[in-house]
């Protein structure tokens, strides 16, 4: 049974990929989702022409990873894409925010994908896809944001080099780093009250980033970057010392 497996697919990014991938890939058995809210998910399943399996489950929870562990064993599918996009973000001054909701972040931003890539790996195989969804937050340091981009950092860092190690099995990695995009993400992120300043500039749709996305994993690449504001910011990440960058900062 072929199958393909996408996080936080109850909304956004995962729900965006879920549609795309639906109506884009064949010689697919099932699509399963992955969330946390079950009734969320079969609305997006209800949409979809492959058969799905909804699989509600906190990917934190240690009893809910021991269920999804059994069902892979249980059903010995061949994993042709995983497509991690459960995360979440808060923004504002770390020492001034929740100190569990920011061990959260990287809980589900790290330790949950990494997991769950390690559990996957096992039922894939040639031509098999990851995406991970990173940021470009990743691309360095961001007051205000420090847990966020510190994770999506790792996602990054860990995607480039996975790929490299599974290169010869024919197993392809693709980060995914996009700007701000128009989701449910922000609900979470901007509720303390700090609204992200480039997203008027850079702001993206969610159809647009996907579709690049599974675009760039189709052809190997081991980084998707959408929109011109945030490939430039990129080089500059690169070429512009990171001091000089956070000095011009905001670190309020």
């Amino acid at each position: 049974m072929n199958v393909i497996i996408i996080t936080g697919a109850s909304s956004g990014m995962g729900a965006e990929f879920a549609f795309q991938l639906d109506y884009s890939v064949g010689n697919i058995d099932e699509i399963w989702l992955i969330a946390r809210r079950r009734e969320a998910m079969l609305e997006v399943a209800q949409n979809m022409e492959h058969t799905t399996r909804v699989l509600d489950m906190d990917i934190t929870n240690a009893a809910h990873i021991a269920r999804f562990k059994n069902v892979l064993e249980k059903d010995k599918p061949v994993i042709r894409m995983l497509v991690n996009c459960a995360g979440y973000g808060v923004m504002g001054q770390f020492a001034k925010l929740d100190m569990n909701e920011q061990l959260g972040m990287v809980d589900v931003n790290c330790r949950a994908l990494t997991q769950l890539t390690y559990m996957c790996i096992p039922y894939m195989r040639k031509n098999s896809r990851i995406i991970q969804l990173a940021s470009s937050a990743a691309f360095m340091p961001q007051p205000g944001f420090a847990v966020y981009a510190a994770s999506k950092a790792y996602v990054f860092s860990f995607s480039r080099a996975l790929g490299r190690e599974l290169k010869a099995r024919k197993i392809y990695v693709t980060a995914v780093c996009p700007g701000p995009v128009n989701t449910p993400f922000f609900d979470t992120a901007e509720k303390n009250g700090k609204i992200l300043a480039v997203k008027k500039l850079a702001m993206a749709q969610a159809d647009k980033v996907v579709e690049k996305a599974i675009s760039d994993s189709f052809h190997k690449r081991e980084k998707s970057v959408y929109g011109g504001w945030i490939n430039a910011f990129g080089i500059a990440a690169k070429l512009i010392p990171h001091r000089l960058i956070l000095a011009f900062l905001p670190n309020k």
